[in-house]
């Protein structure tokens, strides 16, 4: 480990300590979470309570829902999304803290199917008899907008116009295609990263605009001091090592 990284960690730990405390005072940050992030999520909460001593309850649903129960008055404390629209559009419209905003990861695409062997890559998109197609709602979810633009970028939107199933969220879609509802489906490569089951196809990131996925403070947080802390430990260590397990790139 370099000296300069390792004096980061030592910063990011005092850090860590000065605002969450001791036991005695441990707090709760309700955390708002993009339902691509969930099993990450989960992880990364565990990790913060045992670090903190502070608890970390977590929603999940579709980016713009989230985004609308915020603006609706929705009681969260940090904003999790799977895009950097709604995190500036919160810090735009009062919602956010400006000083806390930045990208705690960075997403991929996979389309996938629960059949082995049916996916081998964009060549699967020209197929015969595929039937329905899983995406998550590109007006509420990113990453449904990232399936949106990997059909075009294909030319296979046109084919399948009228053969697409949309999910609520991206959690939604992957169910589509786990339950066969779906044969194929464009889901969160974090959702498929730790199982072998079917096929995927990893999509190119150059084949859509990057899913680069904000976390923001909300200037209605609670408990402050916990909202910190859950802040500053999207950028440790622990949480890195979660990012690379779920197939994420670590944001900035």
């Amino acid at each position: 480990m370099t000296v300069p990284a390792r004096l980061f960690q030592i910063a990011l730990v005092a850090l860590l300590l000065a605002v969450s405390g001791t036991a005695a005072r441990a707090g709760e940050v309700r955390v708002a979470v993009a339902a691509n992030f969930t099993d990450a999520a989960k992880e990364i909460g565990a990790a913060f309570e045992t670090a903190t001593g502070h608890q970390a309850v977590l929603s999940f649903a579709s980016t713009g829902q989230i985004f609308t129960q915020i603006a609706g008055g929705a009681p969260f404390d940090v904003f999790l999304a799977a895009d950097q629209e709604r995190p500036r559009r919160a810090v735009t419209e009062g919602l956010g803290d400006p000083d806390q905003i930045f990208t705690y990861a960075k997403g991929r695409l996979a389309l996938y199917s629960r059949e082995p062997g049916l996916v081998t890559g964009p060549e699967t998109l020209d197929a015969e008899g595929l039937g329905k197609l899983a995406i998550a709602n590109p007006q509420t979810a990113p990453y449904g907008a990232a399936a949106l633009q990997v059909l075009t970028h294909l030319g296979k939107r046109d084919r399948f116009e009228g053969e697409m199933v949309q999910g609520t969220s991206i959690a939604q879609t992957y169910q589509f295609v786990a339950t066969g509802n779906a044969r194929l489906g464009f889901v969160a490569a974090s959702q498929v990263a730790l199982h072998e089951d079917g096929s995927r196809w990893m999509v190119p990131d150059h084949l859509h605009d990057p899913i680069a996925q904000d976390a923001v403070l909300l200037k209605s947080a609670a408990d402050r001091d916990a909202a910190l802390a859950f802040m500053a430990f999207l950028r440790s260590p622990q949480t890195l090592a979660v990012l690379e397990k779920y197939g994420y790139a670590p944001g900035n």
